[in-house]
């Protein structure tokens, strides 16, 4: 994979990360996500 690629997957992770963990965990909860695996989750997004 190439620098760009590699670094538009990791700004895609970045976003993902930062959007999940701005939500509740009221929110998180209803979309079956737990603040712990909010990595783990936006991993598996790429």
């Amino acid at each position: 994979m190439s620098i760009f690629a590699n670094y538009r997957r990791w700004r895609m992770y970045r976003n993902t990360v930062n959007e999940l963990s701005h939500l509740s965990d009221e929110q998180l909860r209803d979309i079956g996500v737990y603040r712990g695996s909010i990595e783990k989750v936006a991993r598996r997004s790429l």
